[in-house]
């Protein structure tokens, strides 16, 4: 009997070992976002917007564990590494600009757990398998604006942007995408994100006296080098990447902001397109809850990047559901497969078509361009 015992306990050891017991009766999706720091401006949208995504998909509740990181990825890190480890989730979201966004993906994919980035990044082959992007890819949002600046008989640019990955995306693009188009870059100046004043930067860009100005920057810090670009006097177009695209630009930079050109998720203006386009209804939807309880006009293209996470998971969860339970390595792999397998996953900022080579996934329905008009971000001529 003793003998016996020991073979019960051993079969019981290994059943609690096995995947089977760790399954668990919700999903759990771990979140890391800046709600504190320069970068609040896009995670506190983030957070507000989980407020209007679905409590359970497929029957199964949602747990969702939401952080900050301040934007720091040393923070990030610590973060990702407790959802891994102490939450065991199935899912992991974050974070809201470039630097720590590489930093969660890097931890999601040495677990091997998916992780949707809610800023652009750079995804490498050692970060490809886990990860795919909400924003949309910045060559796909800049083409937008270097075709307009193209039409208008731009020869000349100027660039301004953060001194991280995130301003390195924006200029190694300008560079690559307009060149062919007969464009050249007459002046590169950068800044950091916490910085209060791009006086000395902004002298040099009129000095160089470009046709038009990138800033390569997001959130509210983008509206510094707009207001002082035109504090100093530049009277050309000045172009800002989606990274900024919110009211709190246009408050930030007040009288400055008119006549900005601005790539934009087609979130910021679904009231302006036609009832057969797929973003329009989740657009509206999104907009309407949050302007709801954030008031007129507080609609943020970052809101969109975590209502749209959700979106995709409610096509993707149900697929996955089918061969695996939540809590389970294989049920990760499966929402990694089936992010693959189903198609023009339709959401607020874009249709998303994911491949084993393309982790953005968006096509040109992903993107608008817009301008200000008497304080207030209309279509682009």
């Amino acid at each position: 009997m003793h003998k016996l015992s020991l073979a019960m306990a051993a079969v019981a050891a290994s059943l609690l070992a096995s995947p089977l017991a760790a399954q668990t009766s919700d999903i759990t999706i771990g979140i890391t976002v800046s709600t504190t720091g320069p970068a609040a401006a896009l995670g506190i949208p983030e957070r507000n917007a989980l407020e209007f995504v679905p409590k359970e998909i497929g029957g199964v509740p949602l747990k969702l564990i939401v952080l900050d990181d301040g934007g720091d990825p040393t923070n990030a890190t610590t973060n990702a590494r407790r959802f891994v480890t102490e939450s065991k989730a199935d899912i992991i979201m974050g974070s809201s600009t470039t630097p720590p966004t590489v930093a969660v993906s890097t931890v999601a994919n040495e677990a091997g757990i998916p992780h949707f980035g809610l800023a652009p990044f750079p995804i490498s082959p050692e970060r490809m398998k886990w990860s795919v992007a909400m924003p949309q890819p910045v060559p796909i949002v800049g083409k937008v604006m270097y075709d307009h600046m193209k039409a208008k008989g731009v020869k000349t640019i100027g660039y301004i942007g953060y001194s991280d990955s995130y301003g390195d995306l924006w200029f190694n693009d300008l560079k690559t995408q307009t060149a062919p188009m007969g464009m050249s870059i007459v002046a590169e100046e950068r800044f950091a994100r916490p910085d209060t004043s791009v006086a000395g930067q902004v002298l040099k860009l009129v000095a160089a006296n470009p046709d038009a100005i990138l800033v390569g920057a997001s959130g509210t810090a983008a509206a510094l080098p707009q207001s002082a670009l035109r504090e100093r006097g530049y009277k050309g177009p000045i172009y800002q990447t989606h990274g900024a695209a919110s009211m709190d630009f246009i408050r930030i930079a007040g009288a400055s902001a008119e006549g900005v050109l601005m790539a934009s998720g087609p979130v910021m203006n679904p009231e302006g397109q036609p009832d057969s386009a797929l973003t329009k209804k989740p657009g509206l939807a999104l907009n309407a809850a949050y302007e709801a309880k954030y008031g007129p006009s507080s609609r943020s293209q970052f809101a969109g990047h975590s209502f749209d996470a959700f979106e995709i998971l409610k096509r993707v969860i149900p697929v996955a559901l089918k061969t695996a339970k939540p809590g389970t390595p294989e049920f990760r792999e499966a929402i990694r497969a089936a992010l693959l397998t189903e198609k023009e996953l339709a959401a607020s900022q874009g249709v998303y078509n994911f491949t084993d080579k393309d982790r953005y996934g968006l096509d040109d329905r992903a993107r608008i361009l817009l301008t200000v008009k008497d304080g207030k971000y209309v279509p682009a001529q």
